[in-house]
Order: C-alpha cells, then sequence, then structure tokens
C-alpha cells in the first residue's frame, strides 16, 4: 500500500487545543509554533491536562504577531511574542528552561479559565533546550513538547485499538503532530529513518503514553481508556506505547498527502 501523510497538526500552548494544518513548516524544534508557549504556576513549573483538565478546552490560533485564546465563558484573549523583559527560568519536566513572561493579560485570563495563578511563557529562539541525549544526537533541540520535536501516530493502529474498546476513541487523545495512513497496525515500531515530503526524521524512541489520552475533553473527566487496553498488548518495562518520536534532519514543508518512504 502507498504510505502517505493523511493529518498534520501543531499544539503552540503546550496541553491546549490543537489547530489542524494543511501543510507545515518543520524546524529543528519540530512543527513550526508547536508548543512554543507554556503555562507554568507561581514557581514557575509547567502545568498540563494531567492537573489542569480544562486546558484542553483553550483553543488556540495562530497570528501574525503572536496567538489568540478563546474558551466558554471568557471574551477572547490577544498574546504577543513581542516582551522587552528578560527572560526567567521555568522548568518543564526535569528540564530548566528560559523562557520570556506573555505578560500580565495572558496570566489573568488563564488564571480564571483554570482557577489557579499561572504565567503564560514563551520560548524564544534564543533558549535550547536540548533533547535527552540517551537519544538524541547533539544539537538536536526541543520546544516545550515532552521530549521530542515531532510526534507520529497511524491510523492503522488507531483502526486496531478501537475493534478493542467499547467505546472508540479519536486520534485526538494522542496528541499526534504526523498521523499515517498505507500500513499495518504498529508496523512504525520497526522504523528508523523515514522521509516524507522534503524532509528525513530519525524514529529515536517509541511513545510511552499518559493519562492524557484518558481524558475526555468535552466532559473534563478522566477514564480508564484507552490506557487500560494498552496496557494488555502494548506494555514493555511498566509503560504502555502508542506512536512514535521523532527527530528531523533538516528543514523543510511537509503536506497532507505528501508521500512517505521509509528508509531503514
Amino acid at each position: 500500500m502507498a504510505l502517505f501523510v493523511t493529518a498534520l497538526y501543531h499544539y503552540p500552548i503546550k496541553s491546549a487545543g490543537a489547530i489542524a494544518l494543511s501543510e507545515a513548516e518543520i524546524t529543528p524544534r519540530g512543527i513550526e509554533h508547536d508548543r512554543r508557549w507554556m503555562v507554568v504556576d507561581s514557581e514557575g513549573r509547567f502545568l498540563t491536562q494531567r492537573s489542569h483538565p480544562r486546558l484542553a478546552r483553550v483553543a488556540v490560533f495562530v497570528r501574525l504577531d503572536g496567538l489568540r485564546m478563546e474558551t466558554e465563558g471568557e471574551a477572547p484573549c490577544s498574546v504577543s511574542t513581542i516582551s522587552t523583559d528578560a527572560p526567567r527560568q521555568v522548568v518543564v519536566w526535569d528540564d530548566v528552561v528560559e523562557a520570556v513572561d506573555a505578560g500580565d493579560a495572558p496570566a489573568d485570563w488563564l488564571s480564571r479559565v483554570l482557577g489557579a495563578p499561572c504565567r503564560l511563557m514563551y520560548m524564544p529562539d534564543s533558549s535550547r533546550r536540548r533533547v535527552d541525549p540517551a537519544y538524541g544526537a547533539p544539537g538536536d533541540v526541543v520546544s516545550f513538547a515532552d521530549g521530542y520535536p515531532v510526534l507520529l501516530t497511524t491510523e492503522a493502529s488507531l483502526t486496531e485499538l478501537n475493534t478493542r474498546l467499547h467505546q472508540p476513541v479519536p486520534m485526538a487523545r494522542f496528541r499526534p503532530n504526523v498521523v499515517l495512513n498505507g500500513i499495518l497496525p504498529y508496523e512504525d515500531d520497526a522504523w528508523r529513518l523515514l522521509e516524507i515530503g522534503e524532509v528525513r526524521f530519525r524514529l529515536v524512541k517509541s511513545c510511552a503514553r499518559c493519562v492524557i489520552t484518558t481524558l475526555d475533553p468535552e466532559a473534563g473527566v478522566f477514564q480508564k481508556e484507552p490506557l487500560r487496553t494498552l496496557a494488555t498488548y502494548r506494555r514493555r518495562n511498566g509503560k504502555v506505547f502508542f506512536g512514535q518520536n521523532l527527530i528531523p534532519d533538516g528543514v523543510g514543508r511537509i503536506r497532507v498527502g505528501d508521500p512517505v518512504r521509509v528508509l531503514a
């Protein structure tokens, strides 16, 4: 079967809403704008849907000078990437990263939405967060994503998973950047090098999945699926895997419909 791209997404604010794309510019950090903003608590530590599920209901729109955030019950809020503030340190997982505060208006807006004091931070180009050296090469960098620049999933794997569930789940639960079709379920486990459009990617690590995959964003509640079922046949070393983490080898543009070549 022909292997091709069926969907592209980015998530400008970590753990907030997705934006579907017809084409995407690949940068060293992944898809342009992907997870360049992050919500932090008063101590500068990252907040996600794990502790604040209402983040899933924050819709994000990219503009020339920044973002616009929207959610039910609040007027839209504009966010600018332009700031005279000096960068300060924030924490995402075990990484300490320099970021710029987006200002009081976005902080107040998000604090009302989440019901807790928080700030919105932006990762400028000057900030360099390294990929885990156990899996990346020297010079590999990542945004505020959990660990790697690009997350890939396949429609075949989701279809196979849904045959095991009483209630099918959408691909959105897995928050991918790139979705492919034209292969067998979990065939991507064996891949090491891909070419999508004009960009090559290294597949460096299967993606261990967390409780966010069990959040029903419409209801705002966590469930047991799909992790409970995935754990019955996709568990290794105490972790449950679905999808692949990719690192781009170069920059360029990829599009929905692009053919994909498995090089290794």
